[in-house]
């Protein structure tokens, strides 16, 4: 299909609702699905099934599809990709897919680096957060392998309170809302150049991870191609790298890690 075929049976779906067109819009697009539910299956424990995953994201792809807006002048994968990661994430959340043990080990090690940054004054090395959780490096690569499913953000997760406490979620930051008001769009605008700032803090091979990751849309294989080590080191950094944002979101009266 090409974009200007695509782009008329947008203009006949959104005009008419026609089932055939959203049928076929749907299945144009159900590869990014399929990329998408690949990519977090690689974050995931054992016991989340890939296929399971696919079927939570094409919720969200149906759902991306019905409420796209043609006129906002953003492309759809842009909007989707959220979409459905979102759906999800959503959908794991409600099934309560991680045990209490893993979120709790979650929890200590993001306290556990909240502690050493308020008293170093800088991001602690991971040699830095073994040492003061007790382990070795080994022992804490390990038990980042384990909390890895935690590291996911949802887009349902309240992560900034704004001055008239206007909720923000994750979701806000790409959603295709009908009706902002002004100071809301200008607190959207803030939370966003807090959470830049604080990713630009992060130590260096952390920034690297998340720009290829989230940005470069690369695997946490190639990732590891890129950065010359395994996938399960890529995916310890990705952890660990969440777990710094988390406990930074959490500092502040204003801003909520609660995942």
């Amino acid at each position: 299909m090409t974009e200007e075929e695509e782009l008329q049976l947008w203009k006949k779906f959104k005009k008419t609702a026609d089932l055939e067109c959203r049928n076929k819009l749907i299945l144009y697009h159900a590869p990014l699905v399929k990329f998408i539910a690949g990519r977090m299956a690689m974050n995931m424990p054992p016991n989340v099934e890939y296929d399971d995953l696919v079927g939570y994201g094409t919720l969200g792809l149906m759902d991306a599809v019905e409420k796209f807006d043609i006129t906002r002048g953003i492309k759809f994968k842009t909007y989707a990709n959220q979409r459905i990661q979102g759906a999800i994430l959503d959908e794991l959340r409600a099934s309560d897919w991680i045990p209490r043990s893993v979120r709790k080990k979650a929890r200590d090690v993001e306290r556990n680096i909240q502690g050493l940054e308020a008293k170093l004054g800088r991001p602690p090395s991971d040699e830095e957060i073994s040492k003061s959780l007790g382990m070795s490096f080994e022992e804490y690569a390990e038990l980042l392998s384990e909390i890895s499913g935690t590291s996911m953000l949802s887009l349902n997760t309240v992560w900034y309170i704004g001055k008239d406490d206007d909720e923000i979620t994750v979701g806000d930051q790409v959603e295709d809302a009908e009706h902002v008001t002004p100071d809301l769009h200008i607190e959207r605008e803030e939370a966003k150049s807090i959470l830049k700032d604080i990713i630009m803090k992060l130590p260096d091979r952390e920034k690297q991870v998340v720009y290829l990751y989230y940005y470069e849309e690369l695997t946490l294989k190639e990732i590891g191609d890129v950065l010359n080590v395994t996938e399960s080191r890529v995916s310890q950094i990705h952890t660990q790298c969440m777990l710094r944002l988390r406990s930074k979101l959490a500092k502040d009266k204003d801003l909520f890690g609660n995942l």
